[in-house]
């Protein structure tokens, strides 16, 4: 597989005029974190398009700027040079239903499972303005539905901590994904868990995907994981962060933790980690 490496390079105004515009984009950003002599660069000059249904991993060392790019497309902090779009518009200029899964599923203990997964549909728009007439019956069988798909049925009033590590990440999910998100954003979703629990919950989280199909920006350092869940592994280098690759991944859907032990997919892994070492600065570099 040859990499697509990506160059930064200038683009005319017409050209850019003539392309249509990606679900995200990202022209030319950069974020700098803290002033004066406290300032640190957290990305340099970025591009990166993803189109409507896509699924992007985000890999590289600590401090190369994944989680900078997850917060510049949610909105959370602003670019400091550059422009962000989704869904064609510069970020916040347009209401995008968001849903967002992180290491921590971070439920509340207080609620029972389906009310934890309840809660997007009772906050954001249109589903809040349904709440109270749905809430008891379609609301309540679409979480059911969604529970029984990533192997929860049954669990809906249990509360958190009366379940495992991987049910509550997958009673996360749900919840992440009830109010049909048009992007998902994954922060290290699986990070926390045993290997065989992670690998499980993998093929959860594609076939989530496959039948869902909203586009997904997933930062993880775990390469095996990137290579199973994504179609395109952008690679990044840290000090100051910038992606340094863009690959398709060429391996069929759905995907298998057996596919995981061919040779290519195991090339394919390899290569990510070798372009990773070689991207630290060389006091880090590994041996």
């Amino acid at each position: 597989m040859t990499p697509a490496t990506v160059l930064d390079l200038p683009m005319s105004p017409q050209a850019a005029l003539s392309r249509p515009r990606a679900f995200v984009e990202l022209e030319r950003v950069t974020h700098t974190y803290g002033r004066g002599e406290r300032q640190v660069q957290a990305l340099m000059e970025t591009n990166l398009r993803i189109e409507e249904g896509d699924f992007i991993a985000l890999v590289g060392p600590s401090g190369c700027g994944k989680s900078t790019i997850l917060k510049l497309v949610t909105g959370l902090i602003n670019a400091s040079s550059g422009y962000v779009y989704v869904a064609g518009r510069e970020v916040g200029a347009e209401p995008v239903r968001v849903g967002m899964a992180f290491q921590n599923p971070t439920l509340l203990p207080w609620l029972t499972l389906l009310e934890n997964v309840m809660l997007p549909l009772k906050i954001v728009p249109p589903f809040r303005q349904e709440y109270r007439a749905k809430r008891k019956s379609e609301f309540r069988d679409r979480i059911e539905a969604l529970l029984s798909q990533v192997g929860l049925a049954g669990f809906s009033n249990k509360y958190p901590w009366q379940l495992s590590g991987g049910m509550m990440q997958r009673a996360s999910l749900c919840r992440a994904l009830i109010h049909e998100p048009q992007l998902l954003m994954l922060d290290e979703p699986f990070g926390a868990l045993d290997q065989f629990t992670r690998e499980e919950l993998w093929g959860v989280m594609q076939e989530l995907w496959m039948t869902r199909k909203p586009t997904v920006l997933l930062v993880t350092h775990d390469l095996k994981e990137a290579a199973y869940l994504a179609n395109r592994i952008c690679v990044m280098q840290a000090r100051p962060g910038r992606i340094i690759d863009d690959s398709a991944v060429p391996f069929p859907r759905p995907r298998t933790i057996v596919m995981s032990y061919y040779p290519d997919f195991t090339a394919l892994t390899q290569r990510l980690r070798e372009m990773i070492v070689h991207a630290q600065p060389a006091k880090e570099a590994a041996p």
